[in-house]
């Protein structure tokens, strides 16, 4: 669960003042594959952050639209790549460090990283996949905004905290985080979820966002090899959840938490639907 992370360090940017969210990313970042493509003056940090990017999720060989910016939804782990690398070039600081400074520090996080630490030793859990067999962890030398970020459950539920009490970040730029960029319902809703379809569904800036029942809840899920992840905080209940899981076989475990905990019920009732 990277991408809220690094979506938050470039919204405390926001906040700050450092950053636009509407801002042009070609004027301090181009990727060389894009170097004679015009469409990429259109990039801005709230088209890669509501993934709206026009990428892939991951490039072939070579970065390509897929489709023009914010024409339509694509989950993108390219676009957070791009966004962050215009971060660093606009601040004039690597992407991690300003993790750290706005975002790790303040909530307290001593146990969050993108990269290798000295104190991952011994404490990482390893991954499995769905028989049981022990998998080697992916362990980054180099940071990956949108992906393989090492926490504890304790760590990420002080973020969502952070998230709660509006740590670092002003009114107008709290209410853009939960607002809808990219709207799902026709996608997330046919048949057979109408009957349950949240009243607003999409994503936001950085997160999946669902208004239910009044309540705005925000959601966001990890998996890579032999992991998976979720984490969702209401910012108008004050309260959330953290699920870390070493094992292919995570989301079958996720339900029955849920439902032992015995929160927000309507929440869980549309995550249900979901379920194979």
């Amino acid at each position: 669960m990277a991408k809220p992370l690094s979506a938050e360090v470039v919204l405390r940017l926001v906040a700050r003042g450092e950053v636009s969210l509407d801002e042009s990313m070609a004027t301090h970042w181009v990727d060389p594959d894009l170097a004679d493509e015009p469409r990429r003056d259109l990039l801005t940090p709230r088209i890669a952050l509501s993934h709206r990017t026009g990428f892939p999720n991951w490039r072939d060989g070579t970065l390509r639209f897929e489709r023009a910016p914010g024409e339509a939804f694509g989950y993108s782990g390219e676009g957070f790549e791009y966004m962050a690398r215009f971060v660093e070039k606009k601040t004039g600081t690597p992407f991690e460090t300003l993790a750290e400074r706005l975002v790790f520090a303040p909530s307290g996080m001593t146990e969050t990283a993108y990269t290798r630490r000295p104190w991952f030793e011994g404490r990482i859990a390893v991954p499995h996949d769905s028989d049981g067999t022990p998998l080697a962890p992916q362990i980054a030398s180099r940071y990956i905004a949108s992906d393989d970020v090492f926490s504890t459950p304790r760590d990420y539920a002080r973020f969502l905290i952070g998230l709660v009490e509006r740590q670092g970040i002003d009114a107008a730029t709290a209410a853009e985080r939960v607002r809808i960029q990219t709207d799902r319902r026709a996608e997330l809703c046919a048949p057979p979820r109408e009957a349950t379809c949240p009243d607003e569904v999409g994503f936001g800036l950085g997160w999946e966002s669902f208004l239910i029942e009044g309540r705005r809840y925000l959601m966001h899920t990890g998996m890579d090899e032999g992991t998976f992840t979720l984490g969702y905080v209401s910012p108008d209940a004050r309260e959330g959840t953290v699920i870390f899981t070493n094992s292919r076989n995570g989301p079958q475990a996720v339900l029955p938490i849920l439902d032992a905990i015995g929160r927000d019920p309507a929440f869980v009732d549309w995550l249900r639907t979901f379920a194979g």
